[in-house]
């Protein structure tokens, strides 16, 4: 009887230690807190994400950079060369056509000894004289001719030289980058120094044909005393010999 009560207090107690044993954790299963590692692991998480800040702030930057520099490189999509050299081309045109004494120094030297000599041979005749010296007028005519027309082109020019300006000047001030800006304002010295050429061009017709219109009113005057003396000759057909 008492080995039986025996036995039956173990299963007894066998059978409720198991289901305890079930709550029961070992100690290795237990989470321990540290929070000197906890906080490093977040430092090392902000420094991280400061550093992609960084990267992106750069790259913004090239970004902005090349766009600055496409813009800058951009170039002006206006040209006014063919329109000034056109301009100086017509002076040119009309100076080409000028009649009597020529701009060149070669040819300009040749007329010159023709219709300007310094002395009269005696063996010339007096008609020759006088056909000289309308062709000397005829020249200088011509002279003054060129530089009116020389003078109704560049007003002309002149003209059209005012809208163009405006446009330059639209353009400089819209210009998207440096190189837009510095065509343009380029393009604003040709017209300026085209315009100085123009002025250049004109002074030299009007000085031309008022130095030729001088030199033929001296040569006449030289042309007028040799005809006077020839037709007087040597004064003893008016004496009492």
């Amino acid at each position: 009887m008492m080995r039986r009560r025996l036995l039956t207090g173990l299963i007894t107690v066998s059978l409720i230690a198991k289901p305890m044993a079930d709550y029961v954790q070992p100690a290795s299963a237990l989470i321990v807190f540290d929070p000197s590692n906890y906080a490093q692991n977040v430092l090392t998480a902000a420094r991280s994400l400061e550093q992609i800040n960084n990267q992106i702030q750069s790259l913004q930057n090239q970004a902005t950079m090349l766009q600055n520099m496409a813009r800058n490189l951009q170039r002006l999509d206006f040209s006014s060369v063919g329109q000034l050299t056109g301009a100086l081309h017509r002076v040119d045109g009309l100076m080409e056509q000028a009649s009597g004494l020529s701009f060149d120094l070669d040819q300009l030297q040749d007329q010159w000894r023709k219709q300007y000599p310094e002395s009269y041979d005696a063996a010339i005749k007096v008609s020759d004289v006088a056909s000289a010296a309308r062709d000397r007028w005829q020249s200088a005519m011509q002279a003054f001719r060129q530089t009116m027309g020389v003078q109704s082109q560049i007003v002309e020019n002149v003209r059209a030289d005012g809208d163009l300006l405006a446009d330059l000047v639209n353009r400089s001030q819209g210009a998207a980058g440096s190189l837009q800006a510095s065509q343009a304002t380029n393009q604003l010295i040709a017209l300026s120094t085209k315009q100085q050429m123009q002025i250049q061009t004109l002074l030299a017709t009007q000085f031309r044909a008022e130095a030729e219109d001088a030199a033929r009113k001296a040569q006449s005057e030289e042309a007028a005393r040799e005809t006077t003396r020839r037709f007087l000759g040597s004064g003893t057909a008016y004496s009492g010999n």
